[in-house]
Formats: C-alpha cells, structure tokens, sequence
C-alpha cells in the first residue's frame, strides 16, 4: 500500500505508471543491494577455496544475512560516509560480525557496482526478448491472416500501387527481427567485469595470493561463473568499458525508432478508417467528442519511443568522457539512463503486444479506397489490353489521358468519386475491351507476389527466430491504463 507521502514526491512514471513488476524490480534498490551481498558471498567462497584464511562459519553466517537487509541502517551510513559500497559493507558487516573481515576482501566498489550492473542488464534483457518474440509473434500470424488483401501503397503519403495489409505487417516485422537480433547480440556479448581490483591490474589479489597468478585467473574465472557469465572482460580500468552501455542502448533505442514507425503508420491507417488498434466497449476517445476513437495506445508507444530514442545520447556521451582508468561522473548519468532504456523498452513492447493481439482491419473501407484509385492505375493495362485489340497504343494514350484529367477534375474540384471507368465505358472507342474491364480492375491482379513474399518471409526469417521461446509465447498482456 502506498502511504500518504508518496504523493508529496516525484515518482517516475515509468515505475509508477507503466513498466511491468519484474522489470521495476529488475533495477530496484532491493535487487541491486541483495545482489552485492551475493557478490560478496562469491568472492569468500572463491577465496576460501583458493586457500585464503575464511572459515565455513563466516560464509555461512554471510548467506544467512543475504537478503535481509537493513535499508535505515545503510542510509544512515551512507550520509556519514558519503560512500554507497562502504554503507553496505557496514550495514553486512553489522549483522556478521564474525565475517565482518573478511567482507569485500581486496575488492574496490565496482567489484559490486558494475558486476551487479551488468547482471541487471542481462536479466533487462531476459525479460524483454520473450516480450519481442511475443509482439513478432503476433504480427507474424495477422501478417499470414491478410497475406493476400490488397490495400493501396502509398509512397509520400500518396496512393501507389496496390500492396497487401499482410505484405505492410511483413515491413514492420522485418523491422522487429533485426532488432530481435541487435538484442539477442548485445545480450549474448555481455560479459562479466569480475574480480579486477582498483585500476582493472589485480594488484590486490595478487598481494592476497602472495605473487600466484595462477590463482588469481581462477579466482577471477570462479567468481564469473558463481554468477552465471560464461566470460569475463579480459582487460578493465576501474569499471568495464562504458562502451558496452552503449551498444546495450543502442539496441534498444533502435527499437524505440521501429515501434515509432510502426505506431505512427498504424495511426494513418486509423485516420483512414483502414485499421484500428483494440478499443474497449466502454472506453472514451475525447471528452468533448463522443465518437472518437483515438489510437491511444500506438500514440502511447510513438511517445515512448520519443524518450527511448533519445536516451541513446546518454551512455554515447558518457563513453566518451571516461579519463584513463575511470572518471564518477558516469555514475549518477547511468543511474538514469540505464535503468530508464529498459523499463521504457518494456512498457512499450507490452502496449504493442496488446495491440498487435487485437488489431482490427475494415476490408470494405480499404476495399473502398482502392476503388476511388484503382482506375488511374489501371490505365496502362487498358492501354495495354486495347493494343492487344488492335488500337494504335499512342491513340489510346491519348485518350486515356483526357478521360483521366477529367475525373481528376471531378474528384478534386468538385468532390466528386472517380468515374474514369464510367468514362471509358461510354467511350466508343474502348468497345473492343469492355468485356475485359471487370478482370482488369481486379485488384488482385496489381499486388504483384505480395503473398508469396508474406509466406517466404514468415517461413523463412520471421518462425524460426521464435522458436527458442514457444514456451513463453502464451502469456497474455492486460494494460493498467
């Protein structure tokens, strides 16, 4: 329960507001600090079975300590200090006093800070990859559902030639798996800082370890496995290269550009009535206009999109800035914008899964829309149709052309609907095609192999990225807001 005072502050609306449970508690206070103490637990562990003085006892009355840590305390602390590490090693060392120490033996304050950082960004990434699969998912079946409905083009934001809704869904999907891959990549490259001392040499345990390199790699290789990475970085300053930030960012900036592009054609399509994202039964679209049926949702995600985009600034900048081994104006920067390119990476692909489930296609507008511009362009196959005939195709142009401007004219100047076809109709001259106008104004015959294009795509590209998670393609998403 929220008390009273939660409403005199500020509080992140991507916490309070958006980001799922599992991701605001992915980069809470409570996951990061318990994580310390397991790095701590690590590190013991591993110096004991190298041969350093640490007794049973101490480990055991570190792990009993794990989780139950007092938060009073280690603010208190940290206002005397001025150091958030030593805070809570005291705080740890407070409830074990008989392996107060050998806490945080030879390390410096990123053995906790970074290694936990680079375990909360693992773990982000582990809860958003289901997420996109789930969206891919989705897209992919309504992408199979409407491989074949044809619905005008448009390049300019100009009717072109027809394409398919399925083929459309193809091109935000392609979209979607190149960015399923640029974070499964930046996931996979991440790797442990592990156990390097002050300025990244091990100086520290090589003091510890009396001059044995050897033990040194293997305490340093036990740590890194204890927490589940299959590597570590091989060289270090102080703090793993904020580099790594960068490309963890960039990834999911560059899904932040895709969902707003997506988003905002979905937006379009929805001011032409073509396709509409879920709107509930009682669900208001204005408050002084009853009728409407805003895409609020896709507005959500484009909104979104806009702050992750822009967060990529962020860890570019602070890479750049990094002196030597290691400067701390990194630190209050990342404390921002890390935990903030994934809770909003999150609450952004859980609004474009509820969209994606519930996507709504009017055939009758799309089919409509078509029929006001399928004529201008079909001129070319009538051209084509009437020199098959045996008319002079310089002649047919011609008219063609005349007719076309005068159903322009009434389209535009007098509001009218296109009657071009009327128009060749009444022409004697197209009498030896008339017979042929229905199939040449199908509008199957101008989507070219969109539908094939759908099915190789989906087969070929689209499932088999899936596959690793059938087992979570279940879960349902119920927005809050």
């Amino acid at each position: 329960m929220e008390g009273p005072d939660e409403f005199m502050k500020y509080r992140s609306p991507l916490v309070s507001r958006y980001a799922s449970k599992e991701m605001a508690y992915n980069f809470s206070d409570r996951k990061k600090f318990t994580t310390w103490r397991k790095l701590w637990i690590y590190l013991a562990k591993a110096e004991k079975a190298l041969g350093l003085p640490i007794t049973d006892a101490q480990i055991v009355e570190m792990e009993s300590h794990e989780v139950d840590i007092d938060f009073a305390m280690a603010a208190e602390e940290e206002r005397k200090l001025r150091h958030d590490v030593m805070a809570h090693v005291h705080t740890f060392a407070h409830c074990c006093p008989t392996a107060a120490p050998i806490i945080h033996l030879g390390a410096t304050s990123c053995y906790v800070g970074d290694n936990t950082d680079l375990i909360m960004l693992r773990d982000g990434f582990d809860l958003l990859l289901p997420k996109l699969a789930r969206v891919i998912d989705r897209l992919a079946n309504f992408a199979e559902k409407y491989a074949d409905l044809p619905t005008l083009g448009f390049t300019h934001y100009q009717p072109a030639q027809l394409t398919t809704v399925g083929k459309r869904a193809c091109l935000w999907l392609q979209d979607l798996a190149m960015d399923m891959r640029n974070l499964q990549r930046a996931r996979d490259d991440l790797r442990f800082r592990g156990v390097k001392g002050t300025t990244g040499t091990q100086a520290s345990f090589l003091q510890l370890f009396q001059g044995d390199h050897d033990k040194v790699e293997e305490l340093d290789r036990m740590v890194t496995k204890m927490a589940g990475f299959e590597k570590a970085y091989l060289v270090t300053g102080q703090t793993y290269s904020r580099k790594v930030d960068v490309d963890c960012v960039a990834s999911l900036a560059s899904l932040g550009a895709t969902v707003h592009k997506l988003c905002t054609d979905i937006r379009l399509l929805a001011n032409l009535k073509e396709i509409e994202e879920p709107f509930e039964k009682e669900q208001i679209g204005s408050s002084a206009m009853p009728y409407k049926r805003n895409p609020m949702r896709a507005e959500r995600c484009c909104s979104l999109a806009r702050h992750l985009v822009a967060l990529m600034a962020d860890p570019l900048q602070t890479a750049s800035v990094q002196w030597l081994e290691r400067t701390l104006d990194d630190s209050a920067n990342r404390r921002i914008s890390l935990p903030e390119s994934f809770l909003t990476a999150d609450i952004i692909l859980s609004t474009l899964q509820n969209i994606t489930e519930g996507l709504v296609v009017y055939p009758k507008v799309i089919e409509r829309h078509i029929r006001h511009e399928l004529p201008f362009m079909a001129t070319e196959n009538i051209i084509m149709a009437m020199v098959k005939a045996g008319g002079n195709r310089q002649d047919c142009h011609e008219k063609i052309r005349v007719l076309s401007q005068e159903a322009a004219a009434v389209v535009k100047q007098e509001g009218g609907d296109n009657d071009l076809l009327a128009r060749v109709q009444r022409d004697p001259y197209f009498a030896p095609i008339l017979g042929q106008l229905d199939a040449i104004l199908d509008p199957k015959t101008f989507i070219g192999r969109a539908p094939q294009q759908v099915a190789r795509f989906l087969s070929e590209e689209v499932r088999p990225l899936l596959e690793p998670y059938k087992a979570k393609m279940d879960v349902k998403i119920e927005l809050e807001l």
